[in-house]
Formats: C-alpha cells, sequence, structure tokens
C-alpha cells in the first residue's frame, strides 16, 4: 500500500526524473556486485511441491522430498545433549545476558496515576560452560529434593535467563518441565498443577506473591517451592508444609557430583500448557526428538546463523515460539540478551526518559515477535511521520513509495536506507537481520512498511504449539506478503476437504482446505485427554503422525501457504452468509484508528458488530476536531465519537474489498486496551472470543436490540 503523496505535481514529476537517472546509473554494477540476480532467482524458484502429485498433498520442501528432518546433529536427539553440544563448542562464549538495574523510581503521570521507572546499566553475562555447570548443580540439587526422573515438575516464571537454566536443569535430569503462563488466572493455573501433580515448583517473588501465594491451599500435593531470585520473599501465609528454597540454596545442595538419567528421544520433555483461546488451557506432552526437530526445521531458514548472533528474548518462554526460537540460537551458540515489552525500546513504559531501552544496548541481530507488537511500531512511527514538518514527511513518504516499488521488483535501496529509514531502524537497535513474526497473522500493510523501514527481511511464520511451534517460515529473500513460506524440511502439509466451508483440494486455481501438519515434530498429544487427542491426531499407514489444525490454507504454485480461513472463525449469518471473524479482523487493523478489535456474529442475526480499541493518540486527535471534550471512558461511551469510528472503519472495510455483510453494522468502543493481564488476549495476543463475549455480553444484547 503506497503513502499519499502530497506534493506538487511539477515537483513530484522533477523527484522522479532524479531517480530515474540514478537508478540507471547505478543499477548495472549494484545489479552485479550484490548478487541480486541470484536473490531474485532463489525468490521466483519452487520452493515446495506435492510428493503424490494430487493438489491435496502431501507437500514437502524441495530439499526433504525423499526424507523430513528429524536433528541438527547426528546422535543429538535429546535436548541436553544439544546443549552439552553447544558447550562444548562455544565453552566462553556469552550465552545467556541479563541488564543490571541502576535504579527504581516511581514518577507520576499527567493523569494521577504513577508509573514505575527504571535506569538500566549493560548486560552481564553467563558463558555456555557456565550455563551448562550452573544447570547440572541445579538439577541435581533438585534430585536431592526428591524431584524424581520422568516425574513432573512446574516452571511458572517470566522471560528471564534463569528459565533457560532451569530448562537446561530439568532436560538433563529427566524431569518433565511442566510450563505455565505468568499471566494465566487463578483457576487455570490451579487446574495445570493439579492436573500434572506435581510436588516441586520453580517460580519468581513477584509472581509467588501475587499470583501463587492466593492458589496454594487449592493445590494440596505441592510441597517445595524454588525461588529464582537470590532471596525468597518472606511468605508467612503459605500452607503449612511447604517449604521454600532459593534457586542458589538448591544448587548447594547439588554441588557433589551424581548420576543423572538420561532421556530418550521419545521421553516427554515439556508439558506446555497453552494460553487457550477458548476454555481451560490444555497441557501439550512435547517429546525431546519433538523439539529437536523443530529447531532442526526452523534453523534451516535463518541463514548464516552462528555464534556471531544476538537475539533478544522478551516474549513468554512458556510460549512454544520463544522457546523454538532460544533454542535454535542455542544451538548455535547464538548469545540470548533478556528483555521484556515494557523496556524493549527507548520509549516502552518502564524506561526513565533519557536512558537506553533493551534493543538500543544490545544491538540484537535476531527478533521474534507477534503482530501486536509489530502493530504497534506501525502505527507509532506514522503518528511520529504525521507530526513531521512538511518537508520531512514528504522526503519520507517519496522514500517509502520508491522502495516499495523496488522492494516488489526483489532490489535493494542503500541510500534511502542509509538517508531515510535509519532512525526508523535504529528503534531496534539498528543491526536487525532476521524479524520472524508468529503466533498470529501479521497484516499485509505492517508486514510491507516492516520490510521498508527496518532494511530487513520479515517474515511469517505458521505452527502451533501441537507442533512444537515447526511447520512453514517464509524465507529471507522472499519478499511477497500475506503468505507463511513453504513447508519445513520437518514437516509435511495435506489440504482436507471441509465441505461445511465449501474448501476443496480440487478448487482453481489453487488448492484450498483445512492443513494437517504430519512429521516427527508433531507433538505427542495433549496431557490427560484421551477424547481431544482421538478429535486432533491420528497416525497414518506408514506411522507418520498427524495434527488436524483447524486452519484453512491455499498453496500457490511456488510451494508457499497462505492461510485464509479457521473454522472456529467462521460465523453463518441468519440469511446464510459465511463470515471469517478472523479476516474481518486483519482487514479493519489496518485503519489507524484500531489498536485492536475483535469481530463478532451470531448465526441468529443478520449483522456483524466489533469490539474495538482506539488508538489512543488518533482518537484525541479526531475528538478534537469534533470538538468533543471529557475523559477516555467518556469519550468512548459517546454515540457521537462512536459512529464516526464506525463511519472512518466503513471507508477502510470498502477499500479493502469486504464484502457488505463483513463489515460490521455497530461497534463498542473500549477505553481499557486488552492485555493478558484483562484475561481477554492469551500471551501471544491472539483474542480469547469466549472471554471477550461473555465481557462485552450486554454490549452484544445491545447492538442485537436484545434488550
Amino acid at each position: 500500500m503506497k503513502l499519499k503523496e502530497d506534493i506538487n505535481p511539477l515537483l513530484l514529476q522533477v523527484f522522479r526524473s532524479v531517480v530515474w537517472v540514478y537508478s540507471t546509473i547505478t543499477f548495472i554494477p549494484w545489479y552485479f556486485f550484490s548478487g541480486a540476480s541470484t536473490t531474485l532467482e532463489w525468490a521466483c524458484r519452487i520452493k515446495a511441491r506435492s510428493v503424490s502429485g494430487h493438489p491435496a498433498g502431501p507437500y514437502r520442501a524441495i530439499n526433504s522430498q525423499e526424507k523430513l528432518a528429524t536433528w541438527l546433529h547426528p546422535g543429538v536427539d535429546t535436548l541436553d545433549k544439544m546443549f552439552e553440544h553447544a558447550a562444548r563448542k562455544f565453552p566462553q562464549r556469552d550465552c545467556l545476558g541479563t541488564r543490571e538495574v541502576l535504579s527504581e523510581e516511581d514518577e507520576l503521570q499527567p493523569n494521577g496515576k504513577v508509573f514505575k521507572k527504571v535506569i538500566l546499566g549493560n548486560y552481564n553475562w553467563l558463558t555456555y560452560e557456565d550455563v551448562y555447570q550452573i544447570a547440572k548443580c541445579f538439577g541435581s540439587g533438585l534430585a536431592a529434593l526428591g524431584q524424581k526422573p520422568k516425574c513432573n515438575i512446574a516452571l511458572f516464571c517470566e522471560t528471564r535467563a534463569e528459565w533457560i537454566v532451569v530448562s537446561q536443569a530439568c532436560f538433563m535430569y529427566n524431569f518433565r518441565l511442566v510450563t505455565l503462563y505468568s499471566t494465566l488466572g487463578f483457576t487455570a493455573i490451579a487446574h495445570g498443577l493439579n492436573e500434572t501433580e506435581v510436588t516441586h515448583i520453580i517460580t519468581s517473588n513477584d509472581l509467588l506473591q501475587n499470583r501463587l501465594k492466593d492458589i496454594l491451599c487449592s493445590v494440596p500435593r505441592l510441597q517445595y517451592i524454588i525461588v529464582v531470585d537470590s532471596k525468597p520473599a518472606n511468605c508467612p501465609e503459605l500452607p503449612r508444609g511447604i517449604m521454600v528454597y532459593s534457586m542458589d540454596a538448591v544448587k548447594e545442595m547439588g554441588s557433589k557430583p551424581d548420576n543423572s538419567e538420561q532421556p530418550e528421544s521419545s521421553d516427554i520433555a515439556v508439558i506446555m500448557y497453552t494460553s487457550g483461546s477458548t476454555g481451560i488451557p490444555k497441557g501439550v506432552m512435547i517429546s525431546h526428538g519433538n523439539i529437536i526437530a523443530g529447531i532442526t526445521g526452523m534453523a534451516e531458514r535463518i541463514p548464516n546463523l552462528n555464534e556471531t548472533d544476538t537475539y533478544i528474548g522478551y516474549l513468554p518462554l512458556a510460549h512454544v515460539l520463544e522457546l523454538s526460537a532460544e533454542l535454535v540460537c542455542v544451538a548455535h551458540g547464538c548469545r540470548i540478551g533478556y528483555s521484556s515489552p515494557q523496556t524493549l525500546a527507548d520509549q516502552s513504559t518502564k524506561i526513565k526518559k533519557g536512558s537506553k531501552g533493551d534493543t538500543s544496548v544490545l544491538k540484537p541481530t535476531l527478533m521474534a515477535t507477534v503482530p501486536e507488537i509489530m502493530d504497534r511500531i506501525y502505527k507509532n512511527v506514522m503518528t511520529k511521520v504525521e507530526e513531521m514538518s512538511k518537508f520531512q514527511k514528504t522526503l519520507f513518504v517519496l522514500a517509502y513509495n520508491y522502495k516499495m516499488e523496488q522492494v516488489s521488483k526483489g532490489y535493494n535501496t542503500p541510500l534511502c536506507d542509509r538517508l531515510v529509514f535509519k532512525r526508523v531502524r535504529a528503534l531496534l537497535g539498528g543491526n536487525i537481520r532476521v524479524l520472524l513474526s508468529g503466533g498470529a497473522p501479521l497484516s499485509t500493510a505492517t508486514q510491507r512498511f516492516m520490510n521498508i523501514c527496518l532494511c530487513c527481511p520479515v517474515g511469517q511464520g505458521y505452527g502451533l504449539t501441537e507442533t512444537c511451534g515447526a511447520g512453514t517460515i517464509s524465507e529471507v529473500w522472499d519478499y511477497s506478503t500475506g503468505r507463511v513460506g513453504a513447508p519445513l524440511i520437518c514437516s509435511e502439509f495435506t489440504l482436507k476437504d471441509w465441505e461445511e466451508g465449501g474448501y476443496y483440494s480440487t478448487d482453481k486455481p489453487k488448492p484450498r482446505g483445512e492443513i494437517l501438519i504430519g512429521g516427527p515434530n508433531v507433538t505427542m498429544g495433549y496431557y490427560k485427554s484421551e477424547a481431544k487427542n482421538s478429535e486432533d491426531f491420528f497416525v497414518d499407514e506408514n506411522g507418520q503422525r498427524w495434527f488436524c489444525t483447524g486452519d484453512i490454507g491455499e498453496f500457490d504454485p511456488d510451494g508457499c501457504l497462505k492461510i485464509i480461513d479457521r473454522k472456529k472463525d467462521l460465523v453463518k449469518l441468519q440469511a446464510g452468509e459465511y463470515v471469517s471473524l478472523g479476516k474481518v479482523e486483519t482487514v479493519l487493523k489496518n485503519c489507524p484508528l484500531v489498536d485492536n478489535i475483535c469481530a463478532y456474529a451470531s448465526s441468529d442475526q443478520s449483522y456483524v458488530i466489533s469490539f474495538v480499541v482506539p488508538n489512543h493518540k488518533q482518537l484525541m486527535a479526531m475528538v478534537k476536531q469534533m470538538q468533543v471534550n471529557g475523559t477516555l471512558e467518556e469519550i468512548c461511551n459517546n454515540p457521537q465519537v462512536e459512529k464516526e469510528v464506525l463511519r472512518i472503519i466503513t471507508e477502510v472495510a470498502f477499500s479493502a474489498k469486504l464484502e457488505r455483510f463483513e463489515i460490521p453494522k455497530k461497534i463498542r468502543l473500549s477505553a481499557e486496551p486488552w492485555t493478558p493481564e484483562t484475561g481477554l488476549v492469551t500471551d501471544a495476543f491472539k483474542l480469547k472470543r469466549k472471554e471477550l463475549k461473555t465481557h462485552y455480553q450486554e454490549d452484544i444484547e445491545r447492538m442485537y436490540g436484545l434488550k
């Protein structure tokens, strides 16, 4: 999508003439010296094909047509062997880094709220050898505390270096690691701990005080709490019989050498409780072999991945996307510096004005993210562009549109990158060479904007907890948008006809259907849920394990996959039209006024409605023009404002060619953002439709005229 060029037509023509002359003079030497011809060949080549010749598949990557990949290194088939291999190969290289907290202070905001601000120092690093030895001692200490091999142990902690240390200790000693999101509700946390019958849990002081303490009476089997902070907080209210230890104290217990039980590839490594967009969370049983296969497939899509790379970790490690990304980095000797969404950039909410965010200090080369964070960066940059002087704004728009034309042809624009986009690239440290988005669909507008302004490939990946996060990843030289790439070398894909939705593998010009994923990365199923396992998983006649995703996809002629629908998101309206709620949301998120949106439709009604979290700056600018005053809550409840927002959203929907029946007829504005803490979105910022429906039930009845 080009930006609007608000410039005198004569000056615009002069600019284009200058650009044409520059491009003509520099094209030939650039073309040959940059290797552009090779890049274009790779971008246009066939990336996957059906091994059966049938349009339904199964589809495999071109370089895994004969056999799917299962490991990175021969014989390294478990996670303890993988880390031992890395520690032997890169013993003195930096592995895990944590920033030093120099000071903390409370800062009063203009609205009367108090925000905690921090000033952070440099990163302190543990080497690969350090991490290996600490993990070994800690695992031995857990064994001394009574933890048994092949028994479950819970890790309920924020993303930090200790998370990886603890996980490696559990992998070494064959303890089954139960992971829980730090933002899960009390009922969901208790459910996970009780279902897995854990006696030991590893957590942080903050989570112990604010989340765990209130449910300990509901977890009768729990005996030991190990706190990863240097000193456990005082908890006089703990139920009798529960012992609290610091991580250091447990390491001391394990300082003497002992014999650990080596896991096998088929042993369970992790029971990962999904944040769950519907219902209570399910525990996905993931074997050592599953994870090894998954990270093998992912690593193949990142060119030149090696020990010189730096990864920034800030997404929840209890999510398969972040865990897999960090294990890929560990396997290749990269260093991982830890961050959080509140300290990521100089402008982040917890960073004191004038001090540096984590990306500015760490300068990462690799980063995984989710569309919600990408959308925020996109809207923040565009807001700043609107605030520029006319000359600066014109220069940015012209450079953006010029680069978009060049990128669509597979070319680079080094001069524009250096002169115009350098400041935007600096938002993430200035050194990012690969940015991977996963967890949810990324809008075309945001993906193209990031490709252009961050001056690096922005790829989409597709995978699920049930497939170890592995499935597809787009290649770095593929600058197309809206696609998630070809199958990884560890996976194969089949399209299953879905009659109700009208999707068939025989559809022309592209085969369509429900996506089934097969391969060694497909997990062992759900913990204690045989009925759900038989519904979602199956084993074919060749012994291959498959997972039925519920997502609808189509394959392009070059073997790349596009996600076009989801069975659970498809609603049939009263008049018989099918509406894809996810499709509506993806389109309307491109509206500058929209920070987040949830489309809703009922089968006994004739139109779609939506709940909208507006972009604060855009909303305030709009109501100022409308001469409407009041608090944010009052503005969001103002029918006049609601009507104007709906008008703007409708314009965006029409320009994106949504059908009339897909366009929301009524909306409800929300003054409060949806965060994992509110329970309305998952940790990966996927909408929890059931919780949103309950939260807005009165508004649903009002908008449908039921009350």
